[in-house]
């Protein structure tokens, strides 16, 4: 016989196993009979609305999605490469600013005073205002070595604008760094360089994530205020249809492009949330 016994439930645990899979299922039965009827509620009452048959013909028209969606799809590629592009250029620039403001040495107080004076101005501009007085009153300067594409000058304002943002984000991260850590590197040896580069910073942004991720979403929605510009995005491509047709299908369509690309990186910031909770509860106990 062998000395390794295997564990087995009792009859008491198997019996709290069973009560407890009848309330998960009881629950998710009645979350979905009540999903569904509310969702059901909605969509009766704008069908039965007077104004329901106008609003099919000009935001839901079939004929006008097939006409549009392979044009408004192609012009959306602007929007995902400037979303690439301008969160580089903001993980960067973020983080530079952070660094600036977290820094205690008396030699670079005029480097905190511009970062804090810049995260100050830059959030309290509307991003569409930056993107107007970037993509517009840079090219009209007629500066020499300076390109006039307003593609590039949009996203220069993508970028400024959420970095200042992003940068409050990476200083909290920075900042939730026990002092503990800094001393005990300190005592190592380490410089304050190296403390900052291996020490405190891949601590910050392991926190950060969750909410840079937030930013995200958010830059990927704003890409489409690039349009004011008369940039060909897919907002463009869609109101230019609307103005000469008089419908506004595919405004409806751009907006289920951006729920497409938008909604899988919420569902991961939400995930990712969940298990800095759940790290955070398991080394509580």
């Amino acid at each position: 016989m062998s000395d390794t016994q295997v564990w087995t439930p009792s009859e008491h645990e198997l019996a709290r196993r069973s009560v407890r899979r009848r309330q998960r299922v009881r629950s998710t039965v009645i979350a979905t009979v009540m999903t569904v009827a509310v969702l059901g509620l909605v969509v009766a009452g704008l069908l039965s609305s007077p104004g329901w048959p106008r609003v099919k013909e000009y935001f839901f028209s079939p004929e006008a999605a097939r006409e549009s969606w392979r044009a408004v799809l192609e012009a959306m590629w602007l929007n995902v490469r400037l979303f690439v592009l301008c969160e580089i250029g903001i993980l960067a620039l973020g983080l530079l600013i952070a660094v600036a403001r977290t820094t205690r040495s008396a030699w670079l107080a005029p480097v905190r005073v511009v970062a804090v004076v810049y995260t100050d101005v830059v959030r309290g501009i509307p991003t569409i205002l930056l993107i107007t007085m970037f993509g517009f009153g840079i090219p009209a300067l007629q500066l020499q070595g300076l390109t006039n594409d307003r593609v590039v000058w949009a996203g220069v304002a993508l970028v400024v604008s959420y970095s200042a943002y992003v940068s409050e984000v990476f200083r909290s991260g920075i900042e939730s760094v026990h002092p503990s850590q800094v001393a005990s590197a300190r005592a190592l040896g380490l410089s304050e360089g190296r403390i900052l580069r291996h020490v405190v910073v891949p601590q910050a942004v392991r926190r950060i994530v969750p909410p840079l991720l937030n930013d995200f979403v958010s830059l990927q929605k704003d890409t489409a205020l690039v349009s004011v510009l008369g940039v060909l995005d897919g907002v463009f491509w869609a109101t230019n249809y609307a103005n000469y047709n008089f419908n506004y299908t595919p405004m409806v369509v751009v907006a289920i492009y951006f729920i497409v690309l938008t909604v899988p990186l919420a569902r991961l910031t939400d995930h990712l949330q969940k298990r800095v909770v759940e790290r955070e509860r398991a080394g509580a106990r």
